[in-house]
């Protein structure tokens, strides 16, 4: 038999969760051909995995990369770990569909949306966009509550009135039409803070009939946590949907161990709706600069300041004493801006890390001069920290994790397993060595011990750098199946 590739002598991780076995795997144009004993197939191209886990390519369930597929195709932060597709419009925002001529950028809408050039009217358009200039990765997109809002409402705080709910349902549900995955919202944000209940609801009402997901960056994730979360909960069940709590935590020294509590409060919850959850692998959060965020951190860094760019990667507390100001009238001063938050405990980390029903997800900013080191690293850390070296879980359960886990979430069709007949997104990968390299001083660095990347059955990473191939793809209606399935509907 001879194929366009052959994978030969790794072990292979199917990301079901099963043990991992010796076998090749053998592509035939965008897809896996078989998986099995390959002794006899010849291939226009042979990879050695001899020492290596051969495993589906990553999903990162939770990025802000809706613009750098665009402006940075090659998507060096997230092929360098191992990710073959990102899911992008969460917390609230996403570059489609906004409506904003003139309007000045508002905060978070900021982190992926410098000027207002940035966006796109419809989803239509955007999708447009990805296929004319497509990047190195796959990409399903969320639409935005808090784009939603901008593009429809004089002011923002606020509720929205009938009309205003129905003109977003309206623009949902004309994305969704075009391919978008779901809604995402950030109600702690605000640009979102003012919305009711019943006001996001009410913009839900299409996610049914599309299939689609509800995501929720919590109106609180501190003190008030199981308060979101029961709101969280209920915006799914009224839409009759999968509802997903993003980059779930515990924020502030007085929440520190309340994970016990909140994810008690998710098991419940789980039993009688689909619910899933995402969660980065650090200790420390990042987003724009709120003075507000300030009062319960160990630390702040700063990621990024348009009005003083040489602050990023400098310590807002050490600088404000060094200026002889305050940090609040410092980071007024450093405005619009991003920074990252010391404020969680590593146990809450490591215990919802350890939740079987947990997805790995990065959140990475990648238009911060100085990104928190998730956007470089959070998937090898978790292979390598949370699953080698803690011993958490096994490596074939942390592959779970971040690939049919996720598939299934977002209703992904053939992604995110390794099988005949799935889309050949793979990755190489040395078990011994896999580890994250990015660091809170240091955050622009590759992940250790990636061997090669393959996304639809074109290598775009082989031994540390890109190949400059770019066969990602938008992953519209027609790449999808119902989603919050306990396991894909294919394997």
């Amino acid at each position: 038999m001879e194929y366009d590739i052959v994978i030969k002598g790794g072990r292979v991780v199917d990301g079901l969760g099963t043990p991992a076995v010796n076998a090749d795997v053998a592509i035939k144009g965008d897809r896996i051909a078989a998986v099995g004993d390959g002794a006899q197939w010849q291939g226009r191209r042979m990879i050695d995995a001899t020492g290596k886990m051969v495993s589906p390519g990553f999903i990162d369930c939770h990025t802000h990369d809706d613009r750098v597929l665009l402006s940075d195709p090659l998507m060096r932060p997230k092929v360098s770990q191992g990710v073959t597709t990102v899911v992008t419009g969460n917390c609230g925002i996403s570059l489609a569909p906004v409506a904003m001529p003139g309007h000045t950028v508002p905060p978070p809408l900021n982190l992926i949306a410098r000027t207002a050039k940035d966006v796109f009217r419809t989803m239509r358009d955007y999708v447009k966009a990805l296929s004319d200039s497509p990047a190195s990765v796959n990409s399903a997109a969320l639409v935005g509550h808090s784009s939603l809002r901008v593009s429809v409402m004089d002011r923002l705080d606020r509720p929205a009135g009938k009309p205003e709910v129905e003109s977003m349902r309206r623009a949902l549900d004309a994305a969704l039409e075009h391919g978008a995955v779901g809604l995402s919202t950030g109600l702690f944000y605000p640009t979102a803070v003012h919305s009711t209940t019943e006001e996001v609801i009410g913009i839900a009402a299409p996610l049914k009939r599309w299939d689609g997901v509800y995501t929720t960056h919590l109106r609180d994730e501190g003190t008030h946590v199981c308060d979101a979360m029961e709101e969280a909960f209920a915006i799914g069940r009224a839409a009759d949907v999968p509802a997903i709590l993003s980059h779930h935590k515990v924020l502030g020294r007085a929440n520190h161990g309340r994970s016990v509590e909140t994810l008690a409060l998710y098991d419940k919850a789980r039993a009688s709706q689909p619910l899933c959850m995402d969660v980065y692998p650090y200790a420390a959060s990042s987003t724009v600069l709120d003075v507000q965020r300030m009062g319960d951190c160990e630390r702040v860094l700063i990621t990024w300041s348009k009005t003083r760019p040489e602050a990023g990667g400098q310590d807002l507390f050490e600088l404000a004493k060094k200026e002889g100001k305050t940090p609040q009238a410092l980071a007024n001063e450093l405005q619009p801006a991003g920074a990252i938050y010391f404020a969680m405990d590593e146990e809450d980390v490591k215990r919802i890390i350890a939740h079987d029903h947990v997805m790995i997800g990065s959140d990475g900013l990648p238009h911060d001069t100085k990104p928190h080191p998730r956007l470089w690293g959070a998937f090898s850390r978790v292979l390598g920290r949370y699953s080698r070296d803690m011993k958490l879980y096994g490596l074939e359960e942390a592959v779970r994790r971040m690939t049919s886990l996720t598939a299934a979430q977002f209703g992904l069709q053939d992604r995110g397993v390794v099988k005949a007949g799935c889309f050949a997104d793979l990755v190489v990968f040395d078990p011994d060595t896999i580890l994250d390299a990015a660091t809170f001083t240091d955050p622009i660095k590759p992940s250790i011990g990636i061997d090669c990347v393959l996304v639809n059955g074109a290598v775009v990473e082989r031994d540390g750098a890109a190949t400059g191939e770019r066969p990602g793809r938008f992953l519209g209606r027609e790449s999808r199946c119902a989603p919050g399935l306990s396991l894909p509907a294919w394997a």
